[in-house]
């Protein structure tokens, strides 16, 4: 214990402010200079926790690991340090107040006055600038390039033209916190501007903040702006190290009118597979039809430059049994399993991934470290935990599924009469799966892979044969259908009942089934798989937005289809998604009453 007259002179004779809080949490005793941090006259008996928000269980903490704390009291700044004034476990903790102010305000100067990176990108400029008449397009490029340079001016940035319908933007890290307030409204503003196309103007913005130099800083705008177009467009990303912070993407992926990329990159991965020792195709865990048939084409792809492909197929579920087995009997596709992708793969070897560009999500994600030379074919939006430095990477969200993106190659390619029958329905089907039958998501070249799918031999009887279900999994979709609830804003929701191997093809139909609700604007449906996971099927006409709600549990997908596997009650899932919708109907709502009162917006 100190000695009490040694404690006294502390007390007494301390330059600094300190107090001394008992095993409870309480005042016991304070020094004259305490004025300096709280304007109470007499603080004995207070609630330390209340002046302060240090719990004792955090002080003990604290005195135990020799840690400080900031507090920030009066317009001053306090480095807290705590000890104990005896070795004895329920002893006093002596508290003793730095006055950092000076300090404090140097540290926030400096990180006000960092400067933050923004690279600006107008989607689909071509299309746009080709979409209008020539009496216009000087119009319309003046109304963007005055709304990018107010929004810099307003910030106090310096912005650069990179090149037409991208911009490279400096500025101080201070005016960031508006512009996440606001959300990056300026995105909104894009939108208002009148074109003569059929979709409207829209911004890609990536942001990078905190890096070691300017040149990180830069580099993480760069991956960031990659981020937000491969998420489709029409959003902010802002990236702080590893840290990513999604802002917008409220409309749907616009199609792109030219096919330039789909022939790009058709002779990139020819030449891939041609320099390749071997070729291994790998898709997502428990794959769909689109995974398949897009797996089935892209090995169609190997064999015409000589290369007999082996694709990682780990589980099959009932809904692939039928065409898995068609193309088993053929003997044409060499199927094997992540331990024989294991064994088989070299550092000189090509992966092709379909359907994901998520390692965690892949059939073998233990293959991907074995060697460098990863192709990712893929339409779903970019995730900031994708595959890094693929040596080939087609990300384009606005596709409707991986199967079109293949049929294009395919195309490119010359290889119509190589197609066999079982491969253009595989493709079809994987098309028709993601498309809900050609409902959501389509667009003019959707239709064109279709149609030569079709010229190929696909015959779309045979297709519709692969959508048969089980009766038993027929009833449990009923079930599930006539179980379901739908709020007056339109959230339909629904828990599949039991533990199926087949949940994520029930509840994806479920999901779809109840988008032809009259009223309904999005559909939720949650259930356990085989294995205890809970998987939840998102679907949206378009006025919510159903990627950022999954993205929140764990999952992704697009703005009308998402999904997610996760640990925890289907009921609770769909408590949870079922307010994110809400939340963002009311915020529409909001907008557009606000919109219709006339009322100003304050941007940033």
């Amino acid at each position: 214990m100190i000695d009490i007259a040694f404690e006294e002179k502390i007390m007494k004779y301390s330059p600094v402010p300190i107090v001394v809080v008992n095993n409870n949490g309480k005042v016991v005793r304070a020094n004259d200079l305490i004025g300096q941090v709280f304007v109470y006259d007499d603080l004995i008996g207070y609630d330390f926790f209340q002046l302060t928000g240090f719990r004792i269980e955090e002080m003990k903490e604290v005195v135990k690991r020799r840690e400080t704390r900031l507090l920030k009291r009066n317009d001053r700044a306090f480095r807290v340090f705590m000890s104990r004034d005896s070795e004895e476990e329920d002893s006093n903790i002596l508290v003793f107040f730095y006055d950092v102010t000076a300090y404090v305000a140097i540290r926030d100067r400096y990180d006000d006055e960092k400067i933050c990176v923004a690279r600006i990108n107008i989607d689909n400029y071509d299309d746009l600038i080709a979409g209008t008449d020539p009496s216009m397009r000087m119009t319309i490029t003046s109304d963007i390039d005055r709304l990018v340079r107010d929004w810099s001016a307003k910030i106090k940035g310096s912005i650069v033209t990179m090149r037409a319908g991208q911009y490279i933007m400096y500025f101080q890290h201070h005016y960031l916190s508006g512009m996440i307030e606001q959300k990056f409204s300026i995105l909104d503003r894009a939108r208002d501007i009148e074109t003569q196309t059929d979709f409207p103007i829209s911004l890609s913005i990536g942001v990078g903040i905190n890096g070691a130099s300017l040149g990180e800083t830069r580099n993480y705008a760069d991956a960031a702006i990659d981020l937000a177009l491969g998420r489709g467009g029409d959003q902010a990303v802002m990236r702080d190290g590893t840290k990513v912070r999604y802002f917008g993407g409220k409309n749907a992926s616009v199609e792109k009118g030219s096919k330039g990329k789909s022939r790009v990159v058709a002779y990139a991965l020819k030449r891939l597979i041609e320099q390749a020792e071997r070729v291994i195709i790998m898709g997502h865990r428990n794959p769909d039809m689109d995974a398949f048939g897009s797996a089935l084409g892209m090995a169609r792809i190997c064999q015409l430059y000589g290369k007999n492909a082996s694709i990682v197929l780990n589980h099959v579920n009932d809904s692939l049994q039928t065409l898995y087995r068609q193309a088993r009997d053929t003997g044409a596709y060499n199927f094997i399993d992540s331990e024989k992708a294991v064994s088989l793969i070299t550092s000189d070897s090509l992966i092709v991934m379909l359907d994901t560009h998520r390692p965690s999500y892949s059939e073998c994600p233990d293959i991907l470290e074995k060697t460098e030379k990863i192709a990712v074919i893929d339409h779903h939006r970019r995730a900031v935990d994708g595959v890094e430095n693929p040596v080939l990477s087609y990300i384009e969200s606005y596709a409707s599924s991986t199967a079109e993106m293949v049929t294009e190659i395919l195309q490119y390619l010359g290889a119509k009469k190589e197609v066999t029958k079982l491969e253009a329905e595989a493709l079809l089907a994987g098309m028709t799966v993601d498309t809900n039958r050609f409902a959501v998501k389509t667009g003019g070249r959707t239709f064109e892979a279709a149609a030569w799918l079709k010229r190929a031999g696909a015959d779309t009887a045979e297709v519709k044969k692969m959508f048969q279900s089980s009766l038993e999994d027929f009833k449990i979709r009923s079930r599930a259908v006539a179980s379901s609830e739908i709020t007056d804003d339109g959230i339909a929701t629904s828990v599949c009942e039991g533990r199926n191997p087949e949940a994520q093809i029930i509840n994806s139909q479920v999901a779809d089934e109840l988008l032809n609700v009259k009223g309904v604007k999005v559909s939720f449906v949650a259930g356990y798989d085989d294995e205890g996971y809970t998987l939840v099927s998102a679907r949206s006409l378009g006025e919510v937005n159903v990627q950022v709600i999954m993205e929140n549990i764990g999952g992704g997908g697009h703005l009308t289809t998402a999904g997610a596997q996760v640990e925890g009650e289907p009921e609770d899932m769909i408590r949870r998604v079922r307010q994110m919708a809400e939340e963002q109907l009311m915020k529409k709502e909001d907008i557009t009453k606000l919109e219709d009162a006339g009322s100003p917006r304050r941007e940033i």
